[in-house]
């Protein structure tokens, strides 16, 4: 498990969008069917956003890495309750061994704290109270472990939702007794134009200004945005934290196509 990140530390503060939305109802899908479903979509768009989110994680996780500290943390315990989910991201070049510690260990770990919302700290659980299990980044998982996945799928009854870039349902279809088990398939996509237009309305709020779709100027920053980004989620936050320095440096107090290129000039932006 890794330490807590602050959120909005690398994304910003969590936008709610149409895309977090079909995550959610797909997320819900395997979790009610007990299926095995796959997720994928471009680098950045906001998979493990949502994933997270889903699973209440930020405020779960330090809880479940720092386990034996008190901690009375009610609130947590009634979010996992309610997701009945954990999120567990592989190491590279995660082994078996790795994975046959960390998940029983999630799961029981998570089990307790619902088990604590749900009927008091000296009830001995009696059943399994996760009921999905996200695995992010599933391409760092070898065979050996998505065959550890599989047995755990079958012996547990859970449903298990696997993250990864395009491709992945491509990969995991050699793996016959693996792949028959996968009841549904979900693609992440980038922002389109008009939710990506309400998230330039929330970054531009941000910055303390509004953005004025009447005003060409505040057009012709959007449109510069939306060439550079393609709708990118992690990309738009990154963008946006050198707009926000480049207009501080400069003193400037408007959002700017020349602001957004000299932002963009810093950026090392790879294939999305």
């Amino acid at each position: 498990m890794t330490p807590e990140r602050p959120e909005g530390e690398r994304t910003g503060a969590f936008i709610v969008t149409r895309e977090h939305r079909r995550f959610t109802e797909f997320a819900e899908a395997v979790r009610k069917h007990r299926y095995i479903g796959v997720c994928h979509g471009p680098a950045g768009v906001g998979k493990t956003l949502s994933a997270r989110r889903h699973a209440r994680w930020d405020a779960a996780e330090p809880l479940l890495a720092d386990w034996g500290r008190p901690a009375d943390r009610p609130s947590v315990y009634a979010a996992l309750a309610r997701a009945r989910s954990v999120f567990y991201t592989p190491t590279v070049g995660v082994t078996l061994r790795e994975l046959k510690q960390d998940l029983p260990r999630l799961l029981a770990r998570t089990d307790r704290l619902i088990d604590e919302h749900l009927q008091g700290e000296d009830v001995l659980i009696a059943r399994r109270r996760v009921e999905l299990m996200i695995v992010d980044e599933a391409e760092r998982l070898s065979m050996p472990t998505l065959e550890y996945l599989r047995d755990l799928y079958d012996r547990e009854g859970i449903g298990v939702i696997l993250i990864g870039m395009p491709g992945i349902e491509l990969r995991l279809s050699r793996y016959p007794q693996l792949f028959s088990r996968v009841g549904f398939a979900h693609t992440y996509r980038p922002l389109r134009s008009e939710e990506l237009t309400f998230v330039l309305t929330r970054r531009w709020r941000q910055l303390g200004l509004d953005l004025d779709e009447a005003d060409f100027t505040d057009l012709q920053a959007v449109a510069a945005i939306v060439r550079i980004t393609g709708g990118n989620f992690r990309l738009v936050h990154r963008l946006f934290v050198q707009i926000a320095r480049v207009m501080r440096i400069n003193g400037l107090n408007a959002v700017t196509e020349d602001v957004v290129e000299a932002a963009r000039s810093v950026l090392v932006i790879g294939a999305t």
